[in-house]
This record gives structure tokens, C-alpha cells and sequence, in this order.
């Protein structure tokens, strides 16, 4: 047991009496709405200042900090000339100057905010009070002796290579709550960038570096064994705000800065202060020469203290116990502790405590009192009986404190450990333990249960594009949903993003499951507005049924998520049953995926060439390019098979940069042979469009091959243009200044919008091939493909019909004036040497 010295003890009852106003510094630095924010950055810079106050007259109405540094738009070309105002945080929080350090420290972990602005009694400001602030007032150095940075150090660490954006590394910040990041170099030191560092370069407009030449190097480092004590000097030596720590192996542990100090110490500052306390109550029992500095500790305590005569007569109560209770001093002396029952124990429960306290001289136990309001609230009381020196029994000292704070943590952390704090449903770990009551009930009554895996469509569409927050709120209307559309005596659990998982007990055929099914769906389709606008969700529902397709939970579950994922394969918006040949599909496709990957490497995968001509005079103009598979063990492989599985693991990237260096060879060599120029069109996926490399890509491999301008078209599809529309704008100007044409292909079958078709650099439509099939003899899709043409005119883009097979097909869209013709009528796809053997050498 730690044994604490007179001095220390003194300092950390010492800095509980400390207020606010006595550690701040003077003036508070201030700024008006309008001041841009590069401007705020070299202000909070230049007085090394971790937060300014915005002004409006004299009136204080928002607070811009460090750590809002890492939510702003570094991609944002006008946003370090955005006015304060628009980005403050808004109203400004504060505490009174006479608050003392430890009320203010447990604002600060309660509130989760790092800076307050201090004002006295009159509402005037006096400063402004940071966690680091409190840190080095508190007065705990025995504390930090006692205690290695290792006690205080967060789980993971996060490392960055010197190349990323200062965007990345804030966001990186941000999603992961740190006020640092650890930065990599390719000589193996390591840096560090900090929300200080992130506001200097803001004020020096270097936003747009990247973090290896923002980072300070060399990061200060010390090891896990060393002391907080030591930890803080060389913070405050260094006038740094965070030191790198070392494990034992030499590898890096993280990051400590002052606030890992406040976090850390706060809890364990308080049971040991507690701690404290209970000696000096041992040293009133010895003797009566330390009752003077017991009764200071008992003033200073913030949990109460009574002490009575031999008789339970009340002596004496401190400051806390009228805190705590509501009775004033005059109204407790000469009374009874029985004045706070709150009649909820025995007369048995008081009778088996003094036994044990004249028996072992002390109790100690939780009680339900009541405040002199009538509030009843739980404590935790200890009792200890003093003697004098000759052994003579003439006080009783009780110390207490109100945990009803503690119950409610309590409570919040068992509900925490069962259920989902976003939906209030049960999550994975209290449904397994309801699924596995409900499959002994059902083994022991003979009946059946179902599982029904759902899964939203396309959720992840909705949080990039209208925000988490939106997405949260959708995902509560679901699980209301959910509910409303199952029995009371049923469960819906969370899983985990936006899959969940039912259990319906009991069930009588599968037709009932079935009908649940179905009326999930149904409710799921009907529409609701948030954020502003009006959405509809869809969901895919797999279901599983005891004992029909497995008795084991783990089983139930994993046969439900492969059903479910059955019915995304099928279309979405649906349910499927569980059958045990969907296992033996999934090891299928995961077959094809290994193949897949290897099909690149080991030169299984082709480029071919279907060529597209002239509607007027029907001569080859152009061609596309198309990806083909021959696997030697599963021979030629439809692209409709390999394609959706390539984006669905990413690999598409791959295939991408593959399918274009192959073109870009073909262009080249045919050009240099002089065999007749042609342009040739290749697919770009979303995945591949959106991947930090593309353009890079697009430059080397242009770079290594001759490309006349115009030569290399892209085509991209509707739905992939639309989202995150003014990236997109950008990296198509970027392709354009390239020399590279574009095309928007499959028209008609995504998100059309004129709006876009006009501000995108698009040079051609292609009419997808689901509105050709019957222009001959259907009104509809005729009026259609005019109307397509026509628009694409207006636009002066060409338009392009593809799917044209039939000579029919052909006259009608002569005749509404479509400028290119592709389909199986002239040829079909073909490997690129049979194309420059029937159409380019004849050209040449």
C-alpha cells in the first residue's frame, strides 16, 4: 500500500482548493466573425495559442480551436479565405472563475471539450482554461511519480507515411479521436504532426504539401517504463505537447500528450485521495494529537463525513455532508444519523451492521439514504469505531459519497455490453445468448425457429453522399420498422453496420416466416424523408430454419448471411430461402476469385476489339475494348461472370490498367506501321476511376506509348459520373487536357441528368443496347432513340448506338440520324491482329 508524505497529501488537498481564475493567463485572444480563417491560424500561431474567441461587439458568440482544424475541406481550394464565422463552434461553453481545478477537470471528461472560457461572478471574461492547464496546476506530482507513461498510453498508434495529403492525415485524426499522428520517413525515422502543427500550416497557407515536409523531426521519444512525472518535465522543457513512446523491443508503442495525462489521472487522483483519507481516519483511532489535521482532510473531503459520540449523538459533519444531503450543520448537530433513513432496510439489516462494526470496529457497505428534499439515493458508507487510549470506545466515524453517478455508469455499461447505443436493439452478443435459449427450448418442445439475415441495399451509397448523421437516422427508421413488422415476443438484434439479424421463435410453417419476409420488404420500400430530401431503401432478407437447415448457432446464423447474400446475387430488394447448395456456389465463386487473380499473371486474360462504324457510310471509325478470359482449367469465362466479382474485390484496378496498356500498344504500334489511324474506346470502372492512381496510371502509360490526340476514348457510365459530381469534373478535365475523348455509356439506364450532361467534358452518348433491341417494331423505344439522338445533337455529341444486330435495326436509326453503329450486324468482338487484317490494312 502507498503510504503518502504530510507534503503530498497537503498538495493534492492543496490543489483542490485552487480556482480556476488563480491559473490562467491574462488576455484572451480574440478575433470578429469576418476574419478569414489563415488569418485566425497566425494569430493562434504567433501567441502559441490552442484556441481564439470570435467576437460580435462585446459579446462572445463562438470558439475555434485546434482540434476543429481537423474537420476542414483541405481539398477546398477558398477554404482558408473562409470567414471564422462559418466554421466557429458555437454557443462558447464556461465555468466560473472560483470553480476549483478538480470541478473544472471532471467538466472537462464529462463535457468532452478542451478549452472554457473563465468569468467571474458577473458574467465578464477573465481567460481562457485548457486541459493543459489543469495538468500542470493539479498538484498530484506524487501521482506522476508513481505511475509510467505506460498507464496512460491508448491502445493502437497511428502511423502515416511521409507522402500523404494534410487532408488524409486529418481526416485520419479525426475518425480516430488523436490530437497526433506519428509520421513515417523512407529512412525509417519517424516525425510527428500535431493540431498545432495543422494550424501553422494553415496560417502559412502550406495545406497543400504533404505531411513528410510539415511533420517536426525527430519525434522526442521516451521509454514505456519511464515516469509521467518525467514524462510531463520534458513536455514542459521541450515546450512540446506530445512525446513519442517505445516499448521495450524498441518498437513504438504511440503517442502521451498532456491530455492523456488528465484522462489518465483523474480516476485513480480520486480513489487515492479516498485512500488518503481512510489512513487519516486510522490515525484518529491512535491518537488525538492528529484530530486537528483529520479535521482539515474532513473539510477538504469531497465525500461526507459525520462523526458521532459513543451514543450516535452527531458531533461534528463537513462541508460535503450538506452537499450531499441537503441538512445544514445547525440541523444535523445533536441529532441522529437515523434522520437520513430512507426506511428501505430492516431493522435485521442496521442490526447484523453494529454487530460487525463492535465486533471488528469498522463496516463498510452500499445504503439507501434520503436527502432532506425527500430524494432517496444509494451511498457507499464506511463506519469505524475510535477508542481512546485506554481502549474506551467515544466516537463513531462514518464517511460517505453518492454513487448513484457510478450506478448509472454501471447500468450504461451492461446496457453497452448487450444492446447497440445508435438503435437500442440488441446486439450480436445478447442475440446469440437469446438464439442459443431458443434453440434448447425448441429442441426440448419439438418445435421450429427461423433466422432472417437482413441487409440494406446500397447503404453505403447514402453515408458518402448525405453523411453519417443522415445515415444514422435511416438505420433507426429501419430497426422501427423491423420491429413494427415482427411479433412482440420475436427479437431484432444489430450486427453491425447496417445488417441485422431476427429471430423469430415458435414459427408454424414456412409460409409464416416467408409472409414476415415479405412485409419487411414491403415496409422497407415505403419512403422517408431525411436530411432534406426523399429516400427509399431496400433491403435483402436471407432466412435459415432450426432444425430443417442446421442445429448449431453459429451455423443458423452463417446459413442466413449466405441466403441473404443469394438474394443480393438475385436482383436485391428480396428475400431467399436457405438451401445447402448455396454453400457449394460460394466455394464456387470463391474458386473463380483465386483463378481470377491468377489469370493476370499467368497471361490468361485477352483485350479484343469490336469495331464500331459509321452509320452513314458504313465504314469502320472506331472500335471498343473488351476484356476476355480463357482459364485453361475453366475455359473461356463470360465477362458477365468475372467482371462483377473483379469489382466487388477491387481487382478490376488491375484489369483496368491492363485492358488500357494493351490498347495503348496496339494504337501505337498501328501508328508507327502506318496501317490507318483509328481510335479505339475502353470501359473504366467506378472502382477504377475513383482510385488514387488512375490519373497517374493514365500519364505513364501514355507516356511509354505514341497516342495521337483523340485516338483513346473513355467510357463511363451514368450512375459512377453523378456521385461526388465535382471530383469527378475534375479528373475528367484532367483526362480531356490529355487528349483523351469521353463517352458516357449504357445512356439511358442510370441517373440521367441534363444538368450534368452539360457541364461534364462528354464528347459521346452511347445508347445502351436494352432500347435497340426493339426499335423496329416498338413506338415507344423509338420515340425514345430519336429523342436520344436529337438531345445528343443539341449537345454536339456524337451518339452512338450499340446492340445494333438486325438490318432493320439499322434503317431506323440512319434514318433518325445516329452517327455511330456498333453490334453483332457488322462483327463482334475479335482479337486485334483479325481487326488490322480486315479492316485497317485495306484503310492503309
Amino acid at each position: 500500500m502507498e503510504i503518502f508524505t504530510d507534503d503530498e497529501l497537503n498538495a493534492s488537498l492543496a490543489s483542490s482548493e485552487i480556482t480556476v481564475a488563480q491559473i490562467i493567463q491574462g488576455g484572451i485572444l480574440k478575433c470578429s466573425p469576418a476574419t478569414p480563417l489563415y488569418e485566425v491560424a497566425a494569430r493562434m500561431s504567433t501567441e502559441r495559442c490552442s484556441s481564439i474567441i470570435i467576437y460580435e461587439g462585446e459579446e462572445a458568440i463562438g470558439i475555434w480551436t485546434e482540434r476543429d482544424a481537423l474537420a476542414l475541406d483541405f481539398s477546398s481550394e477558398d477554404i482558408l479565405n473562409s470567414p471564422i464565422s462559418e466554421l466557429m463552434s458555437s454557443p462558447v461553453k464556461a465555468v466560473n472563475g472560483n470553480a476549483s481545478l478538480q470541478a473544472v477537470a471532471s467538466r472537462f471528461l464529462s463535457e468532452g471539450v478542451r478549452h472554457y472560457l473563465v468569468i467571474d461572478e458577473k458574467s465578464v471574461p477573465l481567460g481562457v482554461v485548457s486541459q493543459t492547464d489543469i495538468v500542470l496546476n493539479q498538484g498530484v506530482e506524487h501521482y506522476l511519480r508513481m505511475r509510467n507513461v505506460d498507464s496512460v498510453l491508448k491502445e493502437g498508434v497511428l502511423i502515416a507515411d511521409e507522402g500523404e495529403s494534410l487532408g488524409a492525415i486529418a481526416a485520419m485524426m479525426r475518425g480516430h479521436n488523436s490530437d497526433a499522428v506519428l509520421i513515417r520517413y523512407a529512412d525509417g525515422e519517424l516525425g510527428i504532426l500535431t493540431e498545432r502543427d495543422i494550424v501553422r500550416y494553415i496560417a502559412e497557407r502550406r495545406t497543400a504539401n504533404s505531411v513528410g515536409t510539415l511533420a517536426s523531426r525527430p519525434l522526442i521519444t521516451v521509454d514505456s517504463d519511464c515516469s509521467l512525472y518525467r514524462a510531463r518535465s520534458m513536455l514542459v522543457s521541450n515546450k512540446v505537447r506530445h512525446i513519442g513512446v517505445y516499448g521495450a523491443e524498441g518498437d513504438v508503442l504511440g503517442v502521451v500528450s498532456f491530455s492523456d495525462i488528465l484522462f489518465g489521472m483523474e480516476h485513480v487522483y480520486v480513489q487515492e485521495l479516498r485512500q488518503a483519507l481512510a489512513e487519516r481516519d486510522k490515525a484518529l483511532q491512535l491518537s488525538q494529537k492528529n484530530l486537528h489535521l483529520a479535521e482539515k482532510v474532513i473539510e477538504s473531503s469531497l465525500e461526507g463525513i459525520v462523526i458521532t459520540d459513543a451514543d450516535g449523538i452527531i458531533e461534528s459533519v463537513n462541508p460535503a455532508f450538506t452537499r450531499l444531503t441537503g441538512f445544514s450543520e445547525e440541523e444535523a448537530l445533536g441529532n441522529t444519523p437515523a434522520m437520513l433513513s430512507s426506511g428501505r432496510h430492516s431493522k435485521a439489516f442496521y442490526a447484523e451492521m453494529w454487530q460487525q462494526i463492535k465486533k471488528e470496529g469498522h463496516w463498510q457497505g452500499e445504503v439507501w439514504n434520503r436527502r432532506k428534499n425527500g430524494e432517496v439515493y444509494p451511498e457507499l458508507l464506511t463506519i469505524a469505531a475510535i477508542y481512546d487510549e485506554g481502549g474506551e470506545l467515544t466516537h463513531y466515524a462514518a464517511l460517505f459519497s453518492d454513487i448513484s453517478e457510478l450506478k448509472e455508469n454501471e447500468e450504461r455499461i451492461r446496457s453497452l455490453a448487450y444492446y447497440d447505443p445508435l438503435t437500442n436493439l440488441p446486439n450480436r452478443r445478447l442475440f446469440n445468448d437469446r438464439l442459443s435459449v431458443a434453440i434448447s427450448h425448441a429442441h426440448r418442445n419439438q418445435t421450429k425457429l427461423a433466422v432472417l439475415f437482413v441487409d440494406l441495399d446500397r447503404f453505403k451509397r447514402i453515408n458518402d453522399s448525405l453523411g453519417h448523421a443522415v445515415g444514422d437516422q435511416l438505420l433507426q427508421e429501419v430497426t422501427a420498422r423491423l420491429q413494427k413488422a415482427i411479433r412482440e415476443d420475436d427479437t431484432v438484434a444489430r450486427m453491425g453496420g447496417d445488417e441485422f439479424i431476427i429471430l423469430l421463435s415458435d414459427v408454424e410453417s414456412v409460409d409464416a416466416v416467408v409472409q414476415v419476409a415479405r412485409r419487411i420488404i414491403e415496409l422497407m420500400t415505403e419512403s422517408v424523408v431525411l436530411g432534406g430530401r426523399k429516400l427509399v431503401v431496400t433491403c435483402s432478407v436471407g432466412i435459415s430454419f432450426y432444425p430443417d437447415d442446421a442445429t448449431e448457432l453459429s451455423e443458423l446464423v452463417q446459413n442466413a448471411d449466405t441466403a441473404m447474400y443469394r438474394a443480393k446475387d438475385s436482383g436485391r430488394n428480396s428475400y431467399q430461402l436457405y438451401s445447402p447448395n448455396m454453400n457449394v456456389q460460394s466455394l464456387e465463386h470463391l474458386a473463380l476469385e483465386v483463378a481470377l487473380h491468377k489469370a493476370l499473371e499467368q497471361g490468361e486474360l485477352s483485350v479484343h476489339l469490336q469495331p464500331i462504324f459509321c452509320a452513314r457510310e458504313e465504314t469502320i471509325l472506331s472500335a471498343e475494348a473488351l476484356i476476355r478470359w480463357n482459364s485453361p482449367e475453366l475455359g473461356w469465362v463470360p465477362p458477365s461472370d468475372f467482371i462483377p466479382l473483379a469489382e466487388e474485390t477491387g481487382f478490376i484496378v488491375e484489369i483496368g490498367k491492363f485492358t488500357l496498356q494493351r490498347v495503348c500498344h496496339y494504337l501505337s504500334d498501328w501508328n508507327a506501321r502506318g496501317t490507318g489511324e483509328i481510335s479505339v474506346a475502353v470501359n473504366v470502372s467506378a472502382i477504377q476511376f475513383r482510385s488514387e492512381k488512375f490519373i497517374e496510371d493514365v500519364k505513364e502509360i501514355l507516356d511509354c506509348c505514341h497516342i495521337l490526340p483523340g485516338q483513346l476514348c473513355f467510357e463511363l457510365t451514368e450512375s459512377m459520373l453523378v456521385e461526388d459530381a465535382v471530383e469527378n469534373l475534375r479528373t475528367m478535365d484532367t483526362l480531356r487536357d490529355m487528349g483523351i475523348r469521353l463517352a458516357v455509356d449504357d445512356f439511358g439506364t442510370g441517373y440521367s441528368s441534363l444538368n450534368y450532361l452539360r457541364r461534364f467534358p462528354i464528347d459521346k452518348l452511347k445508347i445502351d443496347r436494352a432500347f435497340i433491341r426493339d426499335i423496329d417494331n416498338n413506338d415507344q423505344d423509338a420515340a425514345l432513340v430519336e429523342a436520344v439522338i436529337g438531345l445528343g445533337h443539341s449537345l454536339r455529341l456524337q451518339v452512338v448506338a450499340e446492340g445494333v444486330e438486325r438490318e432493320d435495326q439499322l434503317r431506323v436509326l440512319q434514318h433518325n440520324g445516329c452517327d455511330l453503329i456498333q453490334g453483332f450486324y457488322y462483327n463482334s468482338a475479335m482479337e486485334p491482329e483479325e481487326l488490322e487484317r480486315q479492316y485497317l490494312t485495306t484503310n492503309a
